[in-house]
């Protein structure tokens, strides 16, 4: 049996990775996957696959699973008011279907 629940997906830079993780833990986030990203978009494009000059400037994506959409809004709406005028980063949220509740 699947229950509903809100993924929040952060794409950014690395070198604000661990104040997004506090506030992801803050907002009540239960656990979040990290992996480097690469891409296209108004920044120009950032490769993952090759070394960037400082390890800091890669790009990463953070993906958390919710119970409620409202703590993935929360999570959303804080990270874009303390980095997004200072950093590139994009914040989308999913409804997804998940096995076991009570992980999140």
């Amino acid at each position: 049996m699947t229950y509903k629940a809100t993924k929040i997906v952060i794409i950014t830079e690395k070198i604000i990775q661990e104040g997004v993780t506090r506030i992801i833990e803050a907002a009540g986030g239960s656990g979040y996957t990290i992996v480097a990203a690469g891409g296209k978009g108004s920044r120009g494009v950032r490769s993952s696959g090759r070394p960037a000059v400082v390890d800091a400037f890669a790009n990463i994506k953070i993906e958390v699973i919710t119970a409620t959409r409202d703590t993935a809004t929360r999570i959303a709406d804080a990270v874009a008011a303390e980095y997004f005028d200072n950093y590139s980063g994009i914040t989308y949220l999913e409804e997804v279907e998940i096995l076991r509740p009570h992980k999140f």
